[in-house]
């Protein structure tokens, strides 16, 4: 059921970009792109990755310049623009990879950036007058690196409101949230336009895009190729318009193949978190050639710790966990667990495996290996000496996934493995997860997307408050476990 509004009256306009275009290098990220977002309303902007949506976003906000064109919020147009006066225009911005400062509480986030003198409890207060009037509670003293997942985002959207935000910009806001904690965001995005303020929605679901959406906009390779409302166009339409092409039916749930030895294996396997609390506890169970084992898990269930573990990241406090020589692991956060963005894309694809290696690198066989990478895993503007930094999040992932998978380790261990992807580089990466469990391999996968665990997995572990148990794959008695109902 749509959750759209049903406003038909004249809307104010609250931001236009007009005839935006911008370069980097060679590479054309957007030409001649025009977006206009009203007051009141949710603009969705779609496009595969590379497309350029974050790079007209980070212009709205003036992060960046556009080389030509023109920015009008208020009574302004003008070409170029800088975060300060983006704010002081009521633009706020949530970044794909949040920007807290994991070692600072709650309270000394939102406070940067501020003037003056800081004072925690007239800031605990601004945060908990901004708690009681949308609903985005937060404990000001709290560790912002201690916080789950959903409570890191929704300090990223107080930090926003917090600098008085009328129009927020949301980079993939729902790519690492759990189903239900996806609903509520959206609820309250719609709540939040419904007040007279505006959002922005860069998402690659078109699902999200149809049920919350005033006006859709779609990018493909820097140019706009729709404009449209959920209203007049179908789910099928929007996704030609997204790839250019018709979309084919998506591989059948994973066939088991035949299970071989063990690959990995825990008994009575004991993890701590990083505070030193029991994150799994007495774990028994094994991962065995040709198996793509699903984790299933609410938001801090101890799956994090579980995967690290498998990874070879996490040591035991208690048990035994027998792992496999070579491990390819896809963490969920990119830019802390798996990549320097300012390292070139060679030098990325190096990390792999560098605390193992001895004598001298052949630096010109890496980035004969990287472009190889690079071409057999669409990386869209990469090359061996591109910094990370320059492509697009959805990109960066690729190359990781190509690292990861190169070689054919033992063990796979993805976690969110396609956050941040399109339609298309989604159905590629399920396409290779299940070419990687073999008869000498074996996939672990978490997502916080049932429905891509349960279409992978060929078995299926539900973590809950610490524990570990095997479940059937079935949709309803997966998610009872989740919940710990038995």
């Amino acid at each position: 059921m749509s959750i759209a509004s049903a406003a038909l009256a004249p809307r104010e306009v609250l931001l236009v970009l007009d005839h935006v275009t911008k370069r980097f290098g060679a590479t054309l990220a957007l030409s001649d792109v025009s977006l206009t977002v009203h007051r009141g309303g949710v603009h969705a902007l779609l496009g595969e990755n590379g497309a350029g949506k974050t790079t007209l976003m980070r212009i709205a906000f003036g992060l960046i310049a556009a080389d030509h064109g023109s920015i009008r919020a208020g009574a302004a147009s003008r070409s170029a623009w800088t975060t300060a006066e983006a704010i002081r225009s009521g633009i706020g911005m949530v970044h794909q990879h949040f920007t807290n400062v994991p070692a600072m509480t709650v309270g000394e986030n939102v406070a940067l950036g501020g003037k003056g003198r800081y004072r925690s409890r007239a800031v605990a207060r601004r945060i908990e007058e901004i708690g009681e009037r949308t609903g985005l509670r937060l404990d000001p003293y709290a560790i912002a690196g201690e916080l789950p997942v959903a409570a890191q985002q929704r300090l990223e959207i107080v930090k926003a409101l917090a600098h008085g935000a009328r129009l927020l910009i949301l980079d993939e806001p729902t790519a690492v949230l759990a189903p239900e904690e996806i609903d509520e965001l959206l609820q309250w995005l719609r709540r939040f336009a419904d007040r007279g303020n505006a959002v922005v929605l860069i998402t690659h679901k078109l699902r999200e895009a149809m049920s919350i959406a005033d006006d859709i906009t779609v990018l493909r390779h820097g140019t706009v190729v729709l404009r449209a409302t959920p209203d007049s166009i179908t789910e099928s339409a929007l996704a030609v318009a997204l790839i250019g092409e018709e979309l084919g039916e998506d591989a059948p749930r994973t066939v088991a193949h035949p299970r071989g030895a063990a690959v990995a294996s825990a008994s009575a396997l004991g993890l701590d978190d990083v505070r030193g609390a029991p994150a799994i506890r007495d774990a028994h169970f094994d991962v065995r050639r040709g198996d793509v084992v699903g984790v299933a898990a609410v938001e801090g269930a101890g799956q994090h710790e579980l995967l690290r573990a498998l990874a070879g990241r996490l040591a035991p406090v208690h048990g035994t966990l027998e792992l496999p020589r070579t491990i390819g692991f896809i963490p969920e956060d990119r830019h802390r667990d798996a990549m320097v963005v300012d390292f070139t894309l060679a030098e990325n694809v190096a990390i792999r495996g560098a605390h193992s290696r001895r004598g001298v690198m052949s630096w010109s066989a890496i980035r004969r290996r990287t472009n190889r990478l690079v071409d057999a895993f669409d990386v869209r503007g990469g090359t061996a000496e591109r910094p990370a930094r320059s492509l697009s999040g959805g990109n960066q992932q690729k190359l990781i996934l190509a690292r990861e998978l190169d070689g054919a380790p033992e063990l796979v261990v993805a976690e969110n493995p396609t956050r941040g992807l399109d339609i298309r580089a989604t159905r590629a990466v399920h396409a290779r997860l299940r070419a990687a469990a073999t008869s000498e391999s074996a996939v672990v996968i978490h997502s916080s997307d049932l429905d891509e665990v349960l279409s992978l997995a060929t078995r299926v572990l539900v973590v809950h408050a610490g524990t570990v148990r095997e479940c059937p794959i079935d949709r309803d008695t997966v998610g009872r476990a989740m919940l710990g109902i038995t």
